[in-house]
């Protein structure tokens, strides 16, 4: 990422010569493909048995959820695709619905990326190919046609290339404190939106503020014989007292402190004198997202000054990363655990990222030792209701996204070369369109795929979680 100017943007120029623009628009092979069943299978062995069917039954709400929860699909097909050889930092899984608004450190709603469970470095493209495949497939469920499809995708890449050719004229520390807030969003919208649009927005805004600690605490806590403790929604979220025997649970417990207590350790010296204030209440197993449904994850209660001052963090295990296997080349071992990967990478293409944002390996119950990062369970969270979009408010947001992506790439890989290889033309914008749309008809034939699996028998569903 150093060196002159001039030649970093031949290695641009140089990178597309090898690998024109137009040639991303060629879908991934067909020869050899594993079948997408046995790749998704393949992950159940190491999560909890009993929460595997609700995974497979939030994929097959439709089509848009199984992309969702099918990155590990995805990875293995972007590996057939063309690669300029730059590189960058990836989220992994970069689909639609995995940008939001959250709190930044100085209590301010920003918009980024929020999911890293895939994080590592490698081909920038892999990102936005994902992002653009999403773009295709939540118009095809929105009803929306061919044309309007192609538009919101072109409309995003193109965004994602005129930020990176933007970020490559910037400097490093222009670069690294760029940040989409919401006073910018609102710009956007005034712009480009109409008042009901706005009015949403605005709307979705004051939701996100009131998602926070406090709020989780109304919702997921209770008074059980004068002690506050999290209630139960089995099987989405069971207390630990509802899983083990009471000497196991105390057990477990002590465990899960423990793991606080070294997690604490990863954190800077003044948050780690911040949490060390707070005192752990309960815990309970929590069942979240699409993809992520069967590894553990913990939601734990703390009170600090009292309990009017609740502090819930997310304890989730860290696996391997689904592109670990597709890369290029073998991802350096820069980590000393898979939680830390999560975090390391998080940091780097967050502009802004939350301060309890850390990790630990422990051991469970059953002997064997995992990983974890943690995080608060609300800040602020909130995400746009891609299923509603309308065309206006895809393309709008899919430029958003394709700006917060580029924001992300540009702090952590090459921007300058990153930039002379796309140009500013438009062959690349028109190349993922249509990418997207073959994409698209190929998640669909392995959506049916899934559901033929389910009706078989092969695979076991619980649906309606």
């Amino acid at each position: 990422m150093t060196g002159p100017v001039a030649a970093r943007i031949a290695t641009g120029l140089a990178a597309r010569k090898e690998v024109p623009l137009d040639a991303h628009a060629q879908p991934p092979q067909d020869g050899g493909r594993p079948d997408p069943v046995e790749v998704l299978a393949a992950q159940d062995g190491t999560r909890v048995p009993e929460l595997v069917p609700i995974r497979y039954g939030r994929m097959l709400a439709s089509p848009f959820a199984f992309f969702r929860g099918a990155a590990s699909v995805m990875a293995a097909d972007l590996a057939t695709t063309p690669f300029s050889g730059l590189t960058s930092q990836l989220s992994g899984d970069a689909h639609i619905g995995n940008f939001g608004v959250f709190a930044s450190p100085e209590r301010q709603l920003v918009f980024d990326l929020n999911d890293f469970d895939e994080t590592l470095p490698g081909p920038w493209e892999w990102d936005v190919k994902r992002l653009a495949a999403s773009l295709a497939v939540a118009a095809r469920e929105n009803g929306l046609g061919r044309k309007a499809r192609a538009t919101a995708v072109r409309t995003a890449v193109g965004r994602y290339r005129s930020a990176m050719v933007h970020f490559a004229q910037q400097g490093d520390l222009d670069v690294w404190y760029a940040h989409a807030g919401v006073d910018e969003v609102e710009i956007l919208l005034k712009a480009h939106a109409d008042k009901a649009k706005q009015r949403r927005f605005a709307h979705e805004q004051a939701k996100a503020r009131a998602r926070d600690s406090l709020q989780a605490y109304r919702k997921l806590t209770s008074v059980v014989d004068g002690c506050r403790r999290i209630t139960a929604d089995p099987p989405l979220l069971v207390p630990v007292g509802h899983l083990l025997p009471d000497a196991d649970r105390e057990d477990l417990e002590f465990q899960i402190q423990d793991l606080l207590a070294g997690y604490a350790a990863t954190l800077s010296a003044d948050r780690r004198h911040l949490i060390n204030g707070f005192r752990f209440v309960d815990m309970a197993r929590k069942v979240v997202g699409v993809g992520s449904v069967g590894t553990r994850c913990w939601i734990v209660l703390l009170h600090g000054r009292d309990e009017n001052d609740p502090l819930l963090l997310q304890v989730k295990e860290a696996s391997r990363s689904v592109l670990a296997d597709h890369l290029p080349h073998p991802p350096r071992a820069n980590h000393r655990s898979e939680g830390e990967r999560v975090v390391a990478g998080q940091r780097l293409m967050q502009a802004a990222g939350d301060i309890f944002l850390g990790w630990e390996t422990a051991e469970g119950i059953d002997g064997r030792t995992r990983d974890f990062y943690v995080r608060q369970l609300r800040d602020w969270k909130g995400s746009a209701s891609v299923e509603t979009m309308d065309a206006v408010g895809l393309r709008l947001y899919g430029a958003l996204c394709g700006w917060t992506l580029a924001r992300a790439h540009a702090r952590t890989g090459d921007r300058i070369a990153m930039a002379g290889y796309l140009d500013e033309g438009k062959a690349f914008d028109v190349a993922l369109a249509e990418f997207a749309e073959s994409y698209a008809d190929r998640n669909e034939q392995d959506y049916r795929l899934l559901a033929q699996a389910a009706r078989s028998g092969r695979i076991t569903v619980q649906s309606g979680l």
